[in-house]
């Protein structure tokens, strides 16, 4: 082995393509999407390298035209759970022994793959399979997976890095080994680069995965692995396991071998997760560590002083893009009473404007929810606000219709109780609700803003006043992990905005930075003294 002190390449962030007409990227990205819709694909399972086909399968469809199959998968149970602990284990002592370089090399080596020759094939799976436009899909599994991949390997090296001070006649190190057990990886539908990066990064850090991807994104996901196995991962290190939540999660978490959990989605499932583990905690050979971001409740707030333009094109992008399936979303807003008139006239004139349906079609601006049982929630919400006869009232679009697709207008609610349900409630869909306060009670709602949701996400504010600013940032200090001032509370980019949210939004171990890597590490202090002392009593103890 070389004696080299590497150095990884310093990151940058991917562009973001335009796919302007004429350009190579639109037609190259067509034509993978003509490509992908005319064909079907069976998926396995992945587990120590091996294709595995159970035999229990379930469709992967088009939200926005659900009569449109895809291809379908297969689902993991119990047994092929124990096998891909089994793997995960049987990988775990030569993937650890892997010298760092090497590991950041796979992660390197992918990012590369994914910004040339495999940007399309990716992008088209997460437009087809979840109903994302070309630019939310290009932002999304391309940029942001590919800034995972570059830039974790810079934030994993600082933490190598990182060195305690030594003494004379001493040298004090400090060493980073992976966790004591597997990593179960929860990935959720809505992102396909969380999706990447909830595997890799505690792999990067030399642990091995168990990784369940979302039932409605496998397409996306198989991809993703089939990159990685590209890029060079090894066999076991990471192992693919779609299939439900209960088949596979329970015997995962009665695994003794369980070291972590990375995990992004619903609240309650995570407290169920937290809940299980804690009752099993005799059971493990560690205390796994629990990395977890769930919902948001994320609000925009705007002061008297706010440019009115800017403030609607937020709420319009914020709430309407990707159909609000964000956990950043912007789902409530506080509008001043004295730029009521304005934001009004403005906003329902910019849901008009928007095109809502094939995303295909890359006129589209809103595609489809991604099944029916978010359409299901999301209707609810709506049809109970429809009814609630003084005490909120719909201002714009409110249609569902899932006749071809999983359709939902960008809706808007005036809620005249700023406690009202959609004021306070996840809702994950493309429904923004405002309530409209007395100028004067601007610190008042500043307070409900503050306590009223159970959630710390994301939150913007909106205001030219520069004392207005610090002081709407200050009493919102623990409303918000991710905090915009005079932007939407959308688009946090790895390396710049790390993303996360306390309360009831997660543990807030910020991914895109290296505060979420050190979680996939167990430190050893070591001190090694070069002339040791050779007999016991101190210079104290003389009697002279």
């Amino acid at each position: 082995m070389s004696d080299v002190m590497f150095t990884i390449p310093a990151p940058r962030n991917e562009p973001v393509l335009g796919y302007l007409e004429g350009s190579p990227e639109k037609a190259e990205l067509k034509a993978a999407l003509a490509k992908m819709a005319s064909e079907q694909v069976e998926i396995p399972l992945l587990i120590d390298g091996q294709e595995v086909r159970t035999g229990r399968l379930a469709d992967c469809v088009m939200p926005h035209d659900h009569a449109h199959k895809l291809g379908c998968y297969h689902k993991a149970e119990e047994k092929e759970v124990k096998a891909a602990i089994a793997a995960a284990e049987k990988a775990r002592p030569g993937w650890a022994a892997m010298p760092f370089q090497h590991r950041a090399a796979i992660l390197l080596k992918a990012a590369e793959l994914l910004a040339g020759r495999r940007r399309m094939l990716l992008n088209a799976a997460t437009m087809l399979g979840q109903s994302k436009t070309a630019f939310q899909a290009e932002i999304d599994s391309a940029a942001e997976l590919i800034d995972f991949w570059r830039y974790n390997p810079h934030f994993a090296e600082q933490i190598l890095r990182e060195q305690p001070r030594s003494s004379p006649g001493t040298w004090n190190s400090l060493e980073q080994r992976p966790l004591d057990g597997f990593v179960f990886a929860v990935t959720p539908f809505n992102f396909t680069s969380i999706a990447g990066n909830l595997p890799t990064a505690p792999a990067l850090m030399g642990n091995t995965v168990v990784w369940k991807p979302a039932s409605s994104s496998v397409l996306s996901g198989w991809i993703i692995m089939n990159i990685l196995r590209e890029a060079g991962l090894p066999d076991g290190v990471i192992n693919f396991l779609p299939g439900s939540g209960g088949q596979v999660g329970n015997p995962v978490m009665a695994a003794p071998e369980l070291g972590g959990v990375h995990f992004t989605g619903s609240t309650s499932v995570f407290h169920d997760m937290w809940r299980t583990i804690g009752n099993n905690i005799a059971n493990y050979g560690c205390y796994p560590r629990l990395v977890g971001e769930t919902g948001g409740k994320d609000f925009i707030f705007a002061h008297p002083s706010a440019d009115v333009d800017a403030l609607v094109t937020a709420m319009v992008r914020g709430s309407f893009e990707y159909q609000g399936q964000k956990c950043s979303a912007a789902s409530r807003a506080y509008i001043p009473e004295s730029l009521w008139p304005q934001v009004k006239t403005k906003l329902l004139e910019a849901i008009a404007s928007i095109r809502m349906g094939d995303v295909t079609d890359f006129r589209t601006f809103m595609g489809a929810v991604i099944d029916k049982g978010a359409f299901n929630d999301i209707k609810g919400f709506i049809d109970r606000a429809k009814a609630a006869t003084g005490k909120a009232r719909i201002l714009a679009g409110g249609g569902c219709d899932m006749s071809t697709g999983f359709f939902i207008e960008p809706t808007v609610i005036e809620a005249l109780d700023p406690l009202y349900e959609t004021m306070v409630e996840e809702i994950f869909g493309p429904v923004l609700t405002l309530h409209v306060f007395a100028d004067k009670d601007l610190a008042k709602m500043l307070k409900i803003c503050d306590t009223s949701a159970t959630y710390a996400l994301t939150g913007a504010i909106f205001a030219q006043d520069r004392a207005a600013i610090v002081r709407m940032k200050d009493e919102l200090q623990g409303a918000a992990g991710n905090f915009y001032i005079n932007d939407k509370p959308t688009g946090a980019v790895v390396g710049q905005q790390p993303f996360g949210g306390s309360r009831a939004s997660g543990t807030n171990d910020k991914a895109g930075s290296y505060l979420n890597l050190i979680r996939w590490v167990s430190p050893r202090s070591v001190k090694e003294t070069f002339d040791p002392a050779r007999s016991y009593p101190y210079p104290y103890m003389s009697d002279r």
